[in-house]
């Protein structure tokens, strides 16, 4: 829905949603739910012992093996890093306040509006030209030293390697030099690894964890609408570092969550363990459904670089970030000079929602915006699910149109800026 009224100009109530799969719900979930949605008795704050045993075989599997223990369950990802942005600050700094709080420019749109709930500052830290989601190292210690000799306390870092919006892997050596950055200015880090499993190119791709470089400092987040649940079913996981201080944290989170009675809803926890077990429903949906979004994001990619925009080529997830300046001028001439009224404009174009990247931390002024690659799929759950099994998605006719759409969009914003370029 297009918005006009100028005082919504960025508050957190439209701040975007995590890109949906656009797809049907697994019947083999949706069985799993229905199974258990008799069931009055609540959840434990924290996750019943089934989910936490599932959350440490699905982390073990991937290289980082945990126990029940070092695990909580919360209804969705915003819910967990809330409790731990809360409980790292807990012990009060220097200045009476609890701990500043750095992201990357730009992040995921949830992550600063729960920190300044709490009342922390939030400070964005650039991220290189290859990549986001994980900040430029140098960047990172000047932010740190800046921010500590005006009075500041930070210390935790949020970053993601596969990231949203940027639809982008951070390479390992990068990722290395941030982490040992973080570890040598004593930051705790919260590594957001929702869409880790949607690589787009896993074979070709190498994706490390921050834990697996830095076991004791680091608390990994995965919101399980990444790869495994629908959006409308909000569950997420945490995995807390290893050490004293790791379980001294993880019973702090569970004093937080407690407080907000943030617990995952039953029958969703049900669905959620089933989820994390990853049995062969839910890995070939999974599979299935990162084939569709990355050959529809690439096509997507085409589109928007054919019409003068610059973009990365999405890696992962269901989205791309685009950056119009290229088409600064003619946008200009339609009333378009900052990132809200380019999603403003692009939203009514497309018919669908076209958040600005100011939306994720991004600069207000620069022309940029995250696309998703849900609302290409079709309108109907026969059109959306005949994707997954097609070996040319974009080739099927509903695909077609929803690309040639985008295209003209984009299209004719680059024949306008043709016609503002000046005389030779």
């Amino acid at each position: 829905m297009r918005r006009t009224d100028p005082v919504g100009h960025g508050p957190v109530r439209f701040g975007p949603p995590l890109p949906d799969d656009g797809l049907p719900v697994l019947p083999e979930l949706a069985a799993v739910l229905a199974a258990s949605a008799g069931r009055a008795d609540a959840q434990p704050v924290g996750g019943a012992p089934a989910v936490l045993e599932a959350a440490c075989g699905y982390w073990t599997r991937r290289g980082l093996p945990c126990v029940p223990d070092r695990v909580t369950a919360g209804p969705g990802a915003p819910a967990l890093l809330l409790a731990l942005t809360a409980a790292l600050g807990g012990d009060r700094g220097e200045n009476g306040q609890g701990g500043d709080v750095l992201v990357p420019r730009p992040c995921a749109a949830w992550w600063a509006p729960y920190a300044r709930l709490l009342g922390r500052p939030v400070f964005h830290v650039p991220t290189p030209a290859e990549s986001g989601g994980v900040p430029d190292p140098y960047a990172l210690l000047e932010t740190v030293r800046r921010v500590r000799a005006e009075g500041g306390d930070p210390r935790l870092l949020v970053l993601s390697v596969a990231d949203d919006p940027t639809a982008t892997v951070a390479p390992p050596e990068l990722l290395h030099e941030t982490v040992e950055a973080a570890a040598a200015e004593g930051l705790h880090l919260v590594s957001d690894e929702t869409w880790r499993d949607t690589v787009h190119a896993p074979h070709e791709t190498v994706l490390l964890s921050p834990a697996e470089m830095l076991p004791d400092r680091v608390t990994v987040v995965t919101d399980l609408a990444g790869s495994l649940l629908p959006a409308g079913w909000p569950a997420a996981v945490a995995r807390f570092p290893e050490g004293a201080a790791g379980a001294a944290l993880h019973a702090r989170v569970l004093d937080v969550l407690t407080v907000l009675g943030a617990r995952v809803a039953g029958p969703v926890a049900t669905a959620a363990g089933y989820a994390l077990d990853e049995p062969e429903p839910v890995t070939e949906r999974r599979a299935a459904a990162v084939r569709l979004h990355a050959r529809v994001a690439a096509a997507a990619h085409e589109a928007v670089v054919a019409g003068g925009a610059l973009a990365r080529p999405p890696q992962a997830g269901r989205h791309l970030y685009a950056d119009l300046d290229p088409l600064r001028e003619p946008l200009a001439a339609q009333g378009v000079g900052d990132a809200q009224e380019l999603e403003d404009l692009l939203t009514a174009r497309l018919g669908r929602p076209v958040p600005g990247g100011h939306r994720f931390g991004d600069d207000l002024g620069a022309l940029r915006v995250r696309l998703g690659t849900a609302g290409l799929l079709g309108g109907t759950d026969e059109e959306r699910a005949a994707g997954l099994t097609s070996p040319s998605p974009r080739e099927l006719p509903h695909v077609q149109r929803a690309l040639i759409s985008l295209r003209s969009v984009f299209e004719d914003l680059r024949d306008d800026a043709q016609r503002w370029e000046p005389p030779r």
